[in-house]
């Protein structure tokens, strides 16, 4: 992909995306410049006291007259939010772009759309109903099935062309984009639905997080600065992290080639310059420090760019001890540790949206590029360990032209790109 002509450009024309912090674009992008918090105690279920996990941030809930594509019954039949809250995203998107699909161009537009977790709820309604003597509705499978993600995208769309449902762990955002721009080089399509949706509040996942020392658990502790306040709870590279905070969200992008864009009159929003995936091969859920490394560089090295022309980083920092201090040795390494570009991190507002977070951190890396301003690190208090890392702990105007986006998986799935405005 390095020094593709400009005609061959990897674009992005539209996206569209729904969050902690709301399920409208504009109203989403206001609440992260002002710094608000979508982080608060978990609604989806009656807390216990034998809850580990107390918070989350969760989507706010949509009335029926927002899904205008289906009929009631089609909601009675497909009630797994990451099936119908795929579908939103991807239908607003194609519209942001001014894409139509029709019987002219359905055979060319792919789909490289997935989720990390799935409809898991459907199969644990399933779980419920069998123990208590009840058959599972008939549309469990379906809602469970990750691929049924991309296939309802494609029905609703009516788009024909390849289709995809990359799985990367916390990375599958970034690699269904990734994943798109493959199939645009290799001429297997002309334009892309890609994207990623994950619903994971759930009591027997979050506690699963919890009980391996992922999400935040220290509620019991009044000493801890997140005891009464929520917000508190997801605070990257802080010297006091404790972990993630399970979230939830969707993100989908129309991507194709500039002369695309150009033929068709289709906005261009950004640009992907470059792209870098590895695999640890090392550890199911440990990051590996050397094979981060090299997803950097890749993604810097094919985007054509020298470290020093990249002007921002969009961090993974889920907010674990471990993970942000290997995210930060491997910026020193790819930059320099004083050489560092202002960093930012969008999980300290919405916490870990799962397989969604790099496609929504990805969604703000392009508003971000757009406004030339930099969004909060929320909760932010230096770690010594850490030191020096410039993190952007107030949202300011910022002079950006290509920004490094990191998305860093269990089971050693890195992705990272560099986004050109």
């Amino acid at each position: 992909m390095s020094h593709a002509p400009h005609g061959n450009e990897i674009v992005i024309c539209g996206y569209d995306m729904v969050s902690p912090l709301g399920v409208q674009l504009e109203e989403q992008w206001a609440a992260f410049t002002s710094g608000k918090s979508g982080i608060d105690w978990v609604r989806r279920f009656e807390l216990r006291d034998t809850d580990l996990v107390k918070v989350s941030g969760e989507v706010p809930r949509l009335t029926y007259e927002s899904f205008d594509f289906w009929n009631e019954r089609d909601t009675g039949n497909w009630f797994s939010p990451v099936i119908f809250h795929s579908m939103l995203v991807a239908k607003r998107s194609l519209l942001h772009a001014g894409l139509k699909i029709d019987a002219g161009n359905a055979r060319r537009i792919a789909i490289t759309f997935s989720s990390a977790i799935g409809g898991l709820d459907a199969m644990i309604d399933a779980e419920t109903k069998m123990s208590a003597g009840l058959s599972p509705h008939p549309f469990t499978n379906p809602n469970g099935c990750l691929n049924l993600v991309a296939g309802k995208v494609s029905i609703l769309t009516g788009a024909q062309g390849p289709i995809f449902s990359p799985v990367a762990a916390c990375a599958t955002g970034a690699t269904s984009v990734a994943t798109a721009a493959l199939l645009l080089r290799t001429g297997q399509a002309d334009a892309v639905l890609a994207g990623a949706c994950d619903f994971p509040v759930l009591r027997s996942l979050l506690g699963s997080f919890a009980s391996m020392n992922g999400a935040f658990r220290s509620f019991d502790k009044p000493s801890d600065r997140a005891h009464r306040d929520p917000t508190k709870v997801s605070r990257p590279f802080s010297v006091d992290r404790k972990g993630f905070v399970v979230s939830e969200g969707a993100a989908a992008f129309v991507v194709t080639t500039r002369a695309y864009a150009d033929q068709h009159h289709l906005p261009v929003r950004a640009v992907i310059k470059g792209i870098g995936m590895t695999s640890d091969a090392k550890h199911y859920v440990a990051p590996n420090l050397p094979t981060i490394v090299a997803a950097m560089q890749k993604a810097i090295g094919d985007s054509g760019l020298e470290p020093k022309h990249i002007d921002a980083v969009n961090a993974h920092a889920a907010s674990t001890g471990v993970g942000d201090q290997c995210e930060t040795e491997a910026l020193w390494t790819v930059f320099g540790k004083d050489k560092v570009p202002p960093v930012t991190a969008n999980k300290s507002q919405i916490g870990h949206t799962m397989g969604a977070s790099s496609a929504i951190e990805l969604v703000l890396t392009i508003e971000s590029l757009a406004s030339q301003c930099a969004l909060p690190t929320l909760n932010h208090e230096p770690d010594p360990k850490l030191d020096p890392l410039p993190v952007i702990a107030a949202t300011r105007p910022l002079e950006q032209r290509h920004v490094l986006s990191n998305a860093f998986g269990f089971g050693g799935c890195n992705c990272c790109l560099v986004v050109g405005r």
